[in-house]
């Protein structure tokens, strides 16, 4: 009956009263799919806005963006730069089951535990004011190698290393407290964080390690066995993050407005920025120059997490080139996993391994053009 009423309706008949019932049969259809449609719709947003408070125990880590540093660091009487130095970064977001299954097929999204970023029983909150206190630290380490190698005046009060955090499981739990001074490692005396971590990190796991540290003025000596991270096979360690306390002062002065932006990856690129605001030749000679990568006071570079993902912001960003930590040239280096990168996403930008701010200033006044 139904295909009767359409051909009538095609070829501009009289309508069949029969086919009124059909009418209204077919409206009745129509209206109960859409009520359907709609209630399915509805469905899966409450569905959705549900899981997205479903916190599970993991972090998204993406490629994040290219800040350049120009606009936030201001020498007083600096000189200008035609190009630019900028830092990366990487977008760190807890995860829910909707997040977690779009990084799951989404390129250079990294599905991390918990415990990665935060130590047991760290809140938020102290998580980024951790991590806010290593930008500080890292600030200070770009000013005075940058200042030094500029041959500018700099000096600054040394009043130690001291721990911030102690990770449980690891083998300064029970042994070092937060707030402790560190004296010595092995004998040797250290003048900034970063210097002991990479003195630690030459070492590997079961190596042994004599601390002496400083608490309620009383000095106490620990001998400890170095330790992988459960997180991070690759790395061993103590367990124990660290941080510097000294004054710094310097002449011209510099401001430095960087908020919100966490961690110790930006010394390399931040100590070019102030260096090149020093010096009257450009370094950047018209290119945008990108990087990452730890610095201490003496200028070493030291690594840094998400390398791949802030390849992947610098290319996106339109970066010509890209400093990378090399890490002496060891196997599975920041350098080499971000040339592997490089390739993967076929881009231009030509990636520069550093191991010290000497290497980068070197690679630009010797092997860079101006545009």
């Amino acid at each position: 009956m139904a295909y009767i009423c359409e051909f009538m309706q095609a070829e501009n008949l009289e309508p069949d009263r029969r086919c009124e019932p059909v009418k209204i049969k077919m409206e009745g259809y129509i209206y109960m799919l859409k009520k359907r449609i709609i209630r399915i719709a509805l469905l899966i947003v409450i569905i959705t806005a549900a899981l997205s408070f479903v916190k599970l125990p993991y972090y998204i880590t993406e490629p994040g963006e290219a800040t350049e540093l120009k606009p936030l660091i201001k020498v007083d009487n600096g000189y200008p730069e035609k190009g630019s130095f900028s830092l990366m970064t990487v977008k760190v977001g807890p995860a829910n089951p909707l997040t977690y299954m779009w990084a799951k097929v989404r390129p250079y999204h990294e599905i991390l535990p918990e415990e990665n970023f935060k130590q047991e029983g760290e809140s938020d909150q102290e998580y980024m004011k951790r991590q806010l206190q290593m930008m500080r630290d890292s600030q200070e380490n770009a000013m005075i190698a940058a200042y030094k190698r500029a041959g500018k005046e700099v000096s600054y009060t040394f009043n130690g290393v001291y721990a911030m955090t102690v990770v449980s499981g690891m083998p300064a739990e029970g042994k070092i407290q937060v707030g402790d001074k560190i004296k010595k490692a092995d004998g040797k005396t250290f003048r900034s964080a970063e210097s002991f971590v990479r003195y630690i990190e030459s070492k590997k796991a079961g190596d042994p390690v004599k601390i002496v540290v400083e608490r309620d003025k009383e000095e106490k000596t620990y001998e400890m066995k170095l330790k992988t991270f459960k997180e991070d096979p690759k790395r061993a360690g103590l367990g124990v993050s660290l941080i510097t306390d000294r004054n710094v002062k310097v002449k011209p002065e510099v401001d430095m407005d960087i908020e919100n932006i966490g961690g110790p990856s930006a010394g390399l690129m931040m100590s070019m920025e102030i260096y090149n605001q020093l010096t009257k030749e450009d370094e950047t000679k018209g290119h945008h120059i990108a990087g990452t990568g730890t610095i201490d006071d003496e200028g070493k570079v030291g690594p840094i997490g998400g390398i791949s993902q802030k390849v992947v912001a610098a290319d996106k960003a339109g970066a010509d080139i890209f400093f990378a930590p090399n890490e002496g040239g060891k196997k599975g280096s920041n350098y080499e996993e971000a040339v592997k990168t490089a390739k993967d996403i076929k881009t231009d930008m030509k990636i520069v391994p550093v191991d010290t701010m000497d290497d980068a200033i070197h690679y630009l006044e010797d092997k860079v053009k101006n545009t």
